[in-house]
């Protein structure tokens, strides 16, 4: 399982340079966040079960926190 954050680490590591390629310098410094994240993780060797506890966790702080942005924060086709 620790293996699985390190790679989910250094997916949103790529995912970091491609935005920060592309011009989305916010997104690119959430996705270093992220990979600081999964990487440090990946590396604590804790049970596979507290794993999962803090993979769910996290995607339930994600959700809460995508779900407010795309309901209160974002404006359909600003910027077009």
């Amino acid at each position: 399982m620790d293996n699985m954050f390190k790679l989910m680490g250094w997916w949103t590591g790529i995912f970091a340079i491609l935005f920060y390629v592309g011009d989305m310098v916010e997104v690119s410094l959430l996705m270093v966040a992220n990979t600081g994240f999964f990487v440090l993780l990946g590396y604590l060797n804790i049970s596979e079960r507290m794993y999962m506890y803090i993979f769910g966790a996290y995607l339930t702080v994600f959700f809460v926190g995508f779900t407010y942005y795309s309901t209160f924060i974002h404006i359909p086709g600003a910027d077009h």
